[in-house]
């Protein structure tokens, strides 16, 4: 099967799964999980591609201005840089002080043009899902085959479907539905982790099931809510427009309309 074959494959599926997505998270009931009387959170009809604008139940999570919102592994403020609406790393990895167990994310984010550079030293940053399962990011536009350290893939653990890689100094988008694991009465852990991730509109991981958390992770509570988590990997990577609509754990048992 050619590239361009496997792209528009991946293109239909992306659609496919986008009105899905969206079916499904306009259409549950909330359990107990929120608060009585309050509507469920849900995404409005949200594009999987660059610049998709926050819905209105989303949690901003950068809006290009500051950094109020994000801090150092170790607690201290984040010192990234802020230029044009879009952070830059500087000092060290930063995360979310807010934290989540299932939710819908969009991160957009731009790699750096090295073209001396190979490998692991092209543009490499990471987006660490509940600070633990990471998606790396890296310049790897052209590779046609990529592994499991190319970008978008969950690190060490599964490649990308396809190449959905856009070229350095071009903004890219992940859409991610993210399902923390759930554990047993005694805290160990019943169902693993699921991800399904969009790259560009594209879907590069659908429904894959993790092993458990991958190299570079905050801990290795898995099931426990958790932090968005950027990596400083000591290249220019930029990073905007990132917003987080927090999902239910569990949909209605009954049946019908009410």
């Amino acid at each position: 099967m050619s590239r361009c074959t496997r792209l528009w494959i991946g293109l239909i599926a992306a659609i496919g799964l986008s009105f899905a997505v969206l079916g499904y998270l306009g259409r549950y009931h909330a359990t107990a999980s929120f608060a009585e009387g309050a509507p469920p959170p849900y995404a409005k009809a949200q594009s999987t591609m660059v610049g998709a604008p926050a819905p209105d139940n989303a949690v901003v999570l950068f809006n290009g201005e500051h950094l109020s919102n994000w801090t150092k592994r170790e607690g201290e403020p984040a010192v990234w840089r802020i230029e044009d609406g879009a952070m830059t790393p500087a000092g060290g990895d930063i995360m979310t002080k807010e934290t989540f167990t299932d939710f819908y994310l969009h991160v957009e984010f731009r790699t750096p043009d090295m073209p001396e550079a190979t490998g692991q030293a092209k543009g490499n940053s990471g987006v660490y899902l509940a600070g633990r399962y990471e998606i790396q990011v890296l310049d790897s536009y052209g590779w046609e085959v990529p592994g499991m350290g190319d970008c978008g893939a969950m690190y060490g653990q599964y490649a990308p479907l396809v190449s959905a890689c856009k070229p350095a100094l071009e903004w890219q988008a992940y859409d991610v539905v993210f399902r923390a694991a759930r554990l047993d009465e005694s805290g160990k852990v019943r169902e693993r982790v699921r991800v399904t991730v969009l790259q560009n509109g594209i879907v590069i991981h659908n429904n894959v099931e993790l092993p458990g958390v991958t190299a570079g992770a905050i801990d290795d509570k898995e099931g426990v809510p958790g932090p968005l988590l950027l990596q400083d990997h000591g290249h220019p990577v930029q990073y905007r427009n990132i917003w987080i609509v927090p999902l239910p754990l569990q949909g209605s048992d009954e049946y019908g309309p009410r």
